[in-house]
């Protein structure tokens, strides 16, 4: 029973969000909470949401003043370098620009934060996009197939976690499966051309000077037109209720979904302004020390990440702006994003809660491993990689890697499969995994990219699937699984 209610409040809540009928932050809460009911378990439900925000809010924290922290990095200029270069290679070239895109996301990837890579790859593409007026759920879906590949680093979380699961070392996990990564990094990068030759086709190729120009002609007849409305309105002794014949910039594209004000548009164009208040080029090597000082420290993990992101936020703010009100104007501007990623986290912990308190998760788990032929028992690890696909975009990779993982390994070990062979097979699926609804960074990914995550999902599942069957055919043909 437990099995099926968990299955199908999965099903509800995918099928609600994708197709718009609630927004993912209600979702999160109202469909755990209905379910738990119907388990009867209702009267535990303050139980596991206080479970659930308990585990989370080392991650909220972290999240919260990481956003502060490479926001204020992005506004004094310290990857204005990095983003022009970028901009440089793809040259208003819709292909080039999502190749562009890939690239930037899987070398950002290095640091093993999902969070700190969406926040540096949207902050430098999302202008292009949309000054070129490309599909922004390509941008938000190449970004995470191209971090998904990445977040296997030892640093990143799923290896390290199979390796503690399982009692093996990191690096045996990692270094034989770096030759199966490659081609599922090849793949994102060889699917990014493909889906920005689909965008050149659309919107052709140009020079951003010829964007520039024709959004300065269309600012001016759109005036033009404001006026004489203004003007009838006046004359008639009207209310003024004309056609006003703003361009929208939005092209038709699969699932553009561009949700955000002008005003928001306006100051995300501006983060390469060449003349915007907030540089510090004075203190450019300072900001890139401490950079590079808080990603050494994640990495070595000096102190805990949510505690390293709250020193830097508060340094990198009483360094670069020691005036009060500053610092004030700069917490305001990421105050949107810190709030709606923080809450979809908290969010996100009634449904992990609900689904962990209730068993749900245990008998899903077992249910899969049960119905599995017993013939298939000597390919054990082909199978914990297929069963990895879906296991990891529902739960979340703790839940996998200490819940479901051993039983695997288990069942192998039963049939003279290696536990190294299941722990690699286990990796395969981050790609997909980067994009579950459970995974707080893709919030920060389709928040700052304006993009809902409904579009987001409906465009990346296929694309993530296909990516993780790469990298599992890759392991198999190399002998790696």
């Amino acid at each position: 029973m437990l099995t099926i209610l968990g299955f199908t409040m999965i099903a509800t809540f995918l099928v609600l969000i994708m197709m718009k009928k609630m927004s993912p932050i209600a979702a999160l809460v109202l469909i755990p909470a209905l379910f738990c009911v119907f388990v009867g378990k209702g009267a535990k439900l303050g139980d596991y949401v206080i479970d659930g925000v308990t585990s989370l809010a080392p991650t909220a924290a972290m999240l919260m003043f990481a956003i502060v922290y490479f926001g204020v990095m992005i506004d004094v200029g310290l990857f204005d370098p990095i983003v022009r270069g970028i901009l440089k290679f793809a040259k208003a070239d819709p292909l080039r620009i999502v190749v562009g895109t890939a690239l930037l996301a899987a070398i950002v990837s290095l640091d093993g934060d999902g969070s700190t890579t969406f926040m540096i790859t949207v902050s430098a593409m999302y202008p292009l996009y949309k000054r070129l007026k490309m599909s922004l759920v390509v941008m938000t879906g190449v970004a995470a197939m191209a971090n998904g590949v990445m977040n296997t680093l030892p640093w990143g979380g799923p290896t390290a976690r199979a390796a503690t699961a399982l009692k093996l070392d990191a690096s045996d996990i990692f270094v034989p499966m770096i030759p199966a990564l490659a081609v599922g990094l090849a793949f994102v990068i060889a699917l990014s051309y493909v889906l920005g030759r689909r965008e050149r086709k659309r919107l052709g190729v140009l020079t951003l000077d010829a964007v520039l120009v024709e959004e300065r002609e269309q600012e001016q007849e759109s005036e033009t037109v404001l006026v004489g409305a203004g003007s009838g309105a006046k004359s008639a002794g009207g209310s003024g209720a004309g056609n006003p014949a703003v361009p929208t910039g939005g092209s038709g594209a699969e699932g553009t979904a561009d949700t955000g004000t002008d005003d928001d548009d306006d100051r995300m164009l501006k983060v390469l302004d060449p003349n915007r208040t907030t540089l510090r080029p004075k203190l450019y090597w300072f900001n890139a020390l401490l950079t590079v000082t808080l990603l050494t420290a994640m990495i070595m993990e000096w102190l805990p990440i949510p505690v390293l992101f709250l020193l830097g936020a508060a340094l990198a703010l009483t360094v670069n702006f020691p005036h009060m009100p500053d610092q004030k104007a700069r917490l305001g501007a990421h105050a949107e994003n810190v709030l709606n990623v923080s809450g979809m986290v908290f969010a996100a912990a009634v449904f992990t809660g609900v689904l962990t308190g209730t068993g749900m998760v245990d008998h899903m788990a077992r249910w899969l491993v049960d119905n599995i032929p017993d013939g298939m028992g000597p390919h054990m690890a082909f199978v914990t990689g297929l069963l990895s696909i879906p296991l990891t975009y529902f739960m979340s990779n703790d839940g996998f890697y200490f819940g479901v993982l051993p039983v695997l390994a288990e069942a192998g070990a039963a049939h003279g499969v290696s536990p190294l062979e299941i722990a690699r097979a286990s990796l395969i699926a981050q790609p997909l995994h980067m994009s579950s609804p459970l995974v707080p960074a893709v919030y920060v990914l389709v928040g700052m990219a304006k993009v809902e995550f409904g579009d987001h999902t409906r465009f990346v599942v296929k694309w993530a699937v296909l990516t993780s069957l790469a990298i599992l055919g890759a392991g198999i043909l190399f002998g790696i699984i």
